[in-house]
């Protein structure tokens, strides 16, 4: 009773500001009726408890002050509940101009780590996978030449031609070797007796290795031997010899660069030198790959006699990609060569 009471003053006080505020602001206002006194409800609400009958319901009550309030105050009827059901559904739907994220910040965290941790797991997968590579026989001829292209003596004379051991082009030993014997110093061929890393017969070896100044007898199952004697034969092939024939009067062999339709295919350019006592020679250096690979499938044919056209090409092949041990083309030629386990 006594919490009603005081809303019942408070209303009776907004009435009479009300009321006075009206009065000063519109003059016409004094034809409305007064309202009358407070109702009586305030009276029994105001008057002690327990008068029986007449203590009325505790419900809201309209009094006239309340309407004349609401009269006198016209223009922001209906505003503070326009605000509240603006405000109620900014909360439950939120802004309609403002996209709404599709996941949380949670999710949006959750999602990330899991996209680095795939991300991380692949690139380990991809970097750590173990790729082709040649056969580890490669690494050892490797450094066999290195030391067998030590010897001066195993470029061509007297023009000096040295494709077999020069930096870019060394590989054609390595190359050869591990298609005509797998890169097996102690290879013996049954069939032609051919023994060694390179394939031409052991007297062919003992007499180029004469002129490599080597140590005596020539032994063709020596890596290093077999390296140097291959080496100083593949430029002789390529930028042929002078010799002295069996009469003691000199004799020059030529090379596969004293034909000016070669040295058009190595060199792109059909010029040739021609020196007295000295084998023709290409005017131009060769130096472009294709003049490379053209080059090494000639030597070939003519270093291992009776080999077929398509050995050539293989042989050229693996040269050029000598860098790249994983092409598909070199795959296959090691495939047909030594099986699906090389």
């Amino acid at each position: 009773m006594e919490t009603r009471a005081i809303d019942l003053e408070n209303e009776l006080s907004v009435w009479r500001e009300t009321r006075q505020r009206a009065l000063g602001d519109d003059e016409e206002y004094d034809a409305e009726p007064v309202a009358a006194p407070p109702h009586e409800s305030f009276r029994r609400a105001a008057g002690k408890p327990g008068r029986g009958p007449q203590a009325g319901p505790r419900g809201p009550v309209h009094t006239a002050a309340r309407r004349a309030a609401e009269r006198s105050q016209p223009r922001v009827t209906g505003r503070p509940r326009a605000y509240d059901e603006r405000t109620r559904g900014l909360i439950d739907h939120g802004r309609r101009s403002v996209r709404r994220e599709r996941f949380g910040r949670g999710h949006k965290i959750t999602l990330g780590v899991i996209i680095v941790v795939v991300g991380v797991a692949v690139l380990v997968m991809v970097v750590l996978r173990p790729g082709a590579s040649w056969p580890s026989s490669v690494a050892v001829v490797q450094n066999e030449i290195t030391t067998a292209c030590q010897n001066p003596n195993v470029a061509s004379e007297p023009n000096q031609v040295n494709f077999a051991c020069a930096k870019d082009t060394s590989q054609i030993l390595w190359v050869f070797s591990l298609m005509t014997s797998g890169d097996n110093a102690n290879f013996t061929d049954t069939k032609t007796g051919r023994q060694g890393l390179e394939p031409i017969s052991a007297t062919q070896g003992g007499e180029v290795a004469w002129s490599l100044n080597l140590h005596h007898p020539y032994n063709p199952d020596n890596p290093i031997d077999s390296l140097e004697v291959a080496a100083r034969a593949i430029n002789n092939i390529i930028g042929g010899a002078s010799l002295t024939s069996s009469s003691g009067k000199p004799a020059v062999q030529a090379g596969l660069e004293s034909d000016p339709d070669n040295c058009a295919r190595y060199t792109g350019s059909a010029a040739v030198i021609t020196r007295a006592g000295y084998p023709d020679l290409c005017a131009s250096p060769v130096t472009s790959p294709s003049g490379e690979a053209a080059l090494v499938a000639d030597v070939y044919r003519d270093w291992f006699v009776g080999s077929s056209a398509v050995l050539a090409q293989d042989a050229s092949v693996l040269f050029q990609n000598s860098n790249d041990p994983g092409n598909p083309q070199v795959q296959a030629i090691l495939k047909s060569l030594f099986g699906p386990a090389a």
